[in-house]
């Protein structure tokens, strides 16, 4: 009989089968109890540096000076540092090396959930468009909001979900994506709250500056330098809305600026545009300084008309992002600029003024092209793969809210007041206007809104109950295809006016054109100039060719008979005398 061979397996001798399959069960119960690391992580390996100092003898004082200063190596409490080390005498090297979770790589969320996170990244990432975790973060709250659920994926679960592609994509490309870095975007405001920035359109910001360029009328007269008043998204730095102008600060030159930020913005093929503006929307919060007109009340009117909180800073700095964009505008764009005057008084040129030769809408139509093509479209210092504009496009919880351009012009707009002609014509600033259905209101006191960056077109509104009432666009006469400023008009009238002449739309508009004749003129080369003043000059002095005039005879004029002035007689004054 042959005898059965003996396996020791925890100091127990147990009877086994003679079989072959014995080398493999202790093979796989080997590896199963007997991992072999080959590498270790430099957190292990200080793990294990550590454990052994302390395993080495030494006396009890010593050993407890030897703990506490492992304990602050490891920076672990005393206590999680004599676990380790019991650990590590009952497991090996098992006890120091992190293990992977068996469900590492699934996520204990619902599938429909991880399908939106998913398909909302991508979408969001398409073609040029930009989207970041935190963004997809934000619109899956969104998105449990509109469903009313209590319970969603949190921003941290978005980031696991997302983190296996965005390494794919890494792999892909073989470099590196830098993501977004720093802190959360907040500011202080004077009645002691913190706006937290969380997405686009949430937190606005406004303020003015003079702009270090002087401008000259249409005339080349020096005039002044202009104030510019922008509006800049928080979360995304993106200039939503500007207003450049001669008019210092106050509410209705903010109300111009907000209502050009909220409303969708065209421009024509004058201003030469490669990009679209497209950012639009009303702001859940105002962020401005303390000035006059930002604690006007008629810029609380328009935030409650409009849906939108007015907040005051804290102190000057919370203004950074407005002033340093300030900054950028006076020294990259406009120190190119004849008449640029630069911010140090001690060191500007004392030939600026008689250099510029810039006018208001000059400076404005290259002003928009600087900020949609060139601002707008760099990238954001904090993401870097993101321009300033695709960081708001995806920032959008949502598509803005669409606002009528009739609804802004009662809190937005400049206003005056005008009487109706009969006919329906009405005046301002010496134009003849007329407006549909406007005949029926003859007589009456109406109030006129205008915008005066382009006065061709004037709002009229009825005041009924204390209430304005719109009734019709009037339109200048003569202007339907021109565009027409309140200083250009201003300008214009008072050249008609010096020499003499009628003003009217005729007039004024004759005017514009000629002084644009005579700018387009004087832009001339000099070489041009001359070849056209020696033309002239050669006209004049062309030998005449006797054989094609006509005879001497035929060219003298026949004399006209001279009329003679009746008189004209006072018949009262010759009644009083002859009665005497």
């Amino acid at each position: 009989m042959d005898e059965m061979p003996i396996v020791k397996q925890d100091d127990k001798s147990l009877p086994v089968e003679n079989n072959d399959d014995v080398d493999e069960i202790q093979d796989d119960e080997l590896e199963e109890t007997n991992v072999i690391f080959t590498e270790l992580s430099a957190e292990a390996k200080l793990k294990m540096d550590v454990i052994q100092g302390l395993l080495e003898p030494c006396d009890r004082k010593t050993y407890g000076e030897k703990l506490r200063a492992a304990a602050e190596k490891l920076d672990k409490t005393v206590r999680t540092v004599q676990r380790l080390v019991k650990k590590y005498q009952q497991d090996g090297l098992s006890a120091i090396v992190e293990t992977q979770r068996n469900d590492k790589g699934s996520y204990r969320i619902d599938p429909e959930w991880q399908k939106f996170i998913v398909s909302t990244f991508k979408e969001g990432n398409k073609g040029s468009k930009k989207m970041t975790p935190a963004q997809v973060a934000m619109r899956v709250q969104v998105r449990a909001e509109q469903l009313g659920l209590q319970k969603f994926p949190s921003h941290m679960t978005v980031y696991r979900v997302l983190n296996p592609i965005i390494e794919r994509q890494e792999r892909k490309q073989k470099q590196r994506n830098i993501g977004w870095r720093g802190s959360r975007v907040s500011h202080k405001t004077r009645d002691g709250q913190t706006l937290d920035v969380r997405y686009s359109n949430h937190v606005w910001q406004c303020d003015h500056t003079k702009l270090d360029v002087m401008l000259v009328d249409q005339y080349s007269e020096p005039l002044a330098r202009p104030w510019f008043t922008k509006i800049t998204d928080s979360y995304s730095r993106c200039i939503m809305g500007i207003n450049v102008g001669f008019d210092a600060p106050s509410s209705q030159v903010v109300a111009l600026a907000l209502r050009h930020a909220i409303l969708p913005k065209q421009y024509s093929a004058e201003y030469k545009l490669l990009s679209e503006w497209g950012t639009y929307g009303v702001p859940e919060n105002l962020f401005t300084d303390g000035g006059k007109d930002f604690r006007s009340e008629h810029l609380k009117q328009i935030g409650f008309q409009l849906g939108f909180e007015c907040h005051l800073r804290d102190r000057p700095s919370e203004g950074g992002i407005e002033e340093r964009s300030f900054g950028t505008i006076n020294t990259e764009f406009l120190s190119g600029f004849y008449g640029y005057l630069g911010s140090n008084i001690q060191e500007r040129s004392k030939t600026a003024e008689e250099e510029a030769c810039l006018t208001l809408r000059e400076l404005h139509l290259l002003l928009v092209r600087y900020i949609v093509d060139n601002y707008n479209q760099r990238l954001d210092a904090r993401t870097k793969d993101q321009t300033r504009f695709q960081r708001w496009e995806a920032g959008l919880p949502a598509l803005p809210k669409m606002v009528k351009e009739r609804e802004l012009d009662i809190c937005l707009m400049k206003k005056t007041r005008r009487s109706i002609y009969k006919g329906g014509y009405l005046s301002f600033e010496n134009i003849m206007y007329r407006g549909d259905y406007l005949a029926a209101y003859a007589g009456e006191n109406i109030v006129l809104r205008y915008d005066p960056r382009d006065i061709t077109t004037v709002w009229v509104y009825r005041i009924d109950k204390g209430k304005e009432v719109f009734l019709s666009a009037a339109h200048a006469l003569d202007w339907e295809t021109e565009q027409l400023s309140l200083e250009e008009s201003k300008a214009a009238s008072r050249k008609v006016r010096s020499v003499g002449k009628t003003l009217s739309n005729k007039s004024i508009l004759a005017e514009i054109h000629d002084r644009d004749s005579f700018i387009k003129q004087k832009k001339k080369s000099q070489k041009e100039r001359k070849k056209e003043e020696q033309a002239q000059v050669h006209a004049v002095y062309e030998p005449i060719n006797l054989s094609e005039t006509e005879p001497l005879e035929n060219l003298q004029e026949t004399p006209k008979p001279v009329t003679r002035k009746p008189r004209v007689f006072n018949y009262e004054q010759l009644r009083q005398d002859y009665d005497e």
